[in-house]
């Protein structure tokens, strides 16, 4: 029987799809232990994917970041555009960080491997990762994207094992840290060249000619799960709408409508702001991702991820948008838009699926923040801050403090920050009665004080939001606490703004919690009191935010 008419049988199925998930993961330790930059070794603002010869997943790595693994495929089936199959070699490496076919901003770097078996071209290895330095002006307020970096067309970075040293002598003579941007290209080829190597050798131990029956298999698999999943939801139009900061002429809108028919779902964002002049802008290969992924995670959960995942959800967003943008649109900090789309699909489906579904998350957009300027004999040095507001609250527990969602990067660790920069963290701490109240309460934000130990100024960049429009509560859930960032003299600064931090001033971000889910008369009683006893909520604020627990003062008391 010729190969591509076979069947696999189930438990040869499970066993060969771990593997190619392992494979994936090896990538991506692979990444993690070469990479120099802490964005990556420490915050985890990767992805690695195994792709069949089409350009589509059959794997995603479990760590990094989900989104991205979304969208790998989609720049690679564009690379294949420019570079058709029959014209890839071993040992080729193409990259780009176009926004528009990548990840949608200037400094993720996305690269692809070809996988060649018995001579044939059989898949690609593909990865991307948040490059420390691409040039330009850090921040969110840039007006064109020419503005945020140097943009690297569709181009080879290696050619038949030869590296295009004209092309890397140009791009890192245009970034302030060459030594690290150069250390994690080369660690994102080795990533793929692992994940080459790995595919190769299981193709010659399981004895297939190719990925295309496994790949067939697996996606018949995961795009049957999805649309069981979308087929329990009753058929309608499910409407729900978000506001954010944006900037101060140019708030956020973000209009979502949900539409189930049968096993299918649109998610379509007609209504929403049209682009602005600002980096807020989302491309549509960010605004995909950034819908599908949340979908994911409360439909299908248990499932492994790759392009079957998706087949079942259409995304729509009008060109022109916020969702949308037109280039040259500036979009550096395109997660301002991007990470809230999980918000107002959550929302929207929150008028059937209740229970499956989250309050809106603190951490959604998640707040970042760079330092830079000179360290040790005149160094340079550019570090981003990432730390994570609350998730929102769900039907089944309290929402998690501290903790990114939709993204996945962590926060890495404070020691590592400080011995890359003259950075002091004198403060990193849970902040109290910053989860929305309800019968379960959002996720608690945190408080990060960071102080400028050098004798000259530093540079700080601040890209957030969430001042004006904190994470909402459903189901009668409260509002998790706003995002704040001060100074050490008290003076609030603009969540969109570029200061420079004098010697020994200190700057205090406040990031938000997440919203509360259910009625707060409905908390119980224990989990209230173990609130106050954690220190997660102030007595004070306990009393006027449940009801129940000054009943139960009064009650104690009379008692007495």
């Amino acid at each position: 029987m010729p190969e591509a008419q076979r069947e696999i049988d189930p438990i040869t199925l499970e066993i060969w799809w771990s593997r190619l998930v392992a494979i994936a993961d090896e990538a991506a330790t692979a990444l993690l232990r070469t990479a120099f930059s802490t964005v990556v070794r420490e915050s985890n603002d990767f992805a690695t994917v195994l792709m069949n010869r089409h350009g589509q997943s059959m794997a995603e790595c479990t760590g990094g970041i989900p989104a991205f693994a979304g969208i790998i495929p989609r720049t690679t089936r564009a690379f294949l555009q420019s570079f058709p199959a029959e014209t890839w070699r071993e040992g080729d490496c193409v990259i780009t960080n176009d926004p528009w076919l990548a990840t949608g901003h200037l400094p993720d770097i996305a690269m692809v491997t070809p996988i060649f078996h018995r001579g044939q071209l059989v898949g690609f290895a593909g990865c991307a990762a948040h490059s420390p330095d691409v040039g330009g002006t850090h921040g969110a307020g840039n007006q064109q994207v020419f503005e945020e970096g140097i943009c690297i067309p569709p181009m080879h970075l290696y050619r038949g094992g030869q590296r295009n040293e004209a092309m890397l002598e140009l791009f890192l003579n245009n970034v302030r840290l060459p030594e690290q941007v150069l250390g994690d290209l080369e660690a994102q080829v080795t990533a793929n060249e692992v994940c080459r190597k790995r595919a190769v050798d299981f193709l010659s131990d399981t004895g297939l000619s190719s990925f295309d029956l496994l790949s067939k298999t697996v996606h018949e698999r995961t795009e049957a799960a999805m649309r069981s999943a979308i087929a329990a939801i009753p058929d309608g139009c499910y409407v729900a709408a978000i506001d954010a900061d944006g900037f101060a002429h140019h708030p956020t809108h973000i209009r979502c409508t949900v539409t189930i028919v049968g096993d299918s779902m649109t998610v379509d964002y007609a209504g929403s702001s049209s682009q602005v002049n600002r980096g807020t802008n989302c491309t549509m290969n960010y605004t995909q991702a950034y819908s599908v992924y949340p979908i994911k995670c409360v439909l299908d959960p248990q499932t492994r991820r790759n392009e079957g995942s998706y087949r079942a959800i259409e995304v729509k967003a009008p060109a022109g948008s916020i969702m949308n943008a037109r280039y040259p649109a500036a979009v550096g900090a395109r997660h301002l838009t991007g990470h809230l789309l999980c918000c107002a699909i959550y929302q929207a489906l929150a008028q059937v699926v209740p229970e499956q579904v989250i309050a809106d998350s603190g951490g959604t957009p998640a707040m970042r923040v760079r330092f830079s300027g000179n360290h040790m004999e005149q160094a340079r040095f550019s570090q981003t801050l990432f730390a994570s507001g609350g998730m929102g609250a769900s039907a089944q527990a309290d929402g998690l403090s501290t903790t990114a969602f939709p993204t996945n990067s962590g926060a890495g660790s404070i020691e590592a920050l400080e011995a890359v920069t003259p950075l002091l963290v004198r403060r990193k701490e849970f902040r109290v009665d910053s989860g929305g109240a309800g019968w379960h309460r959002g996720g608690l934000g945190q408080l990060c004080e960071v102080r400028n130990v050098t004798d000259g100024d530093i540079q700080v960049a601040i890209s957030a939001d969430r001042q004006q429009h904190p994470a909402r509560g459903i189901m009668g859930g409260a509002p998790g606490a706003p995002t704040a960032v001060t100074l050490g003299n008290g003076k609030a600064l603009d969540l969109k703004s570029r200061i420079e931090l004098a010697p020994g001033d200190s700057v205090t971000l406040a990031f938000a919690g997440g919203g509360g889910y259910g009625d707060a008369m409905d908390r119980p009683l224990a989990d209230i009191q173990r609130d106050i006893e954690y220190g997660y909520v102030s007595r004070d604020v306990a009393l006027g935010q449940y009801p129940q627990l000054k009943g139960a003062a009064v009650a104690a008391g009379v008692a007495q």
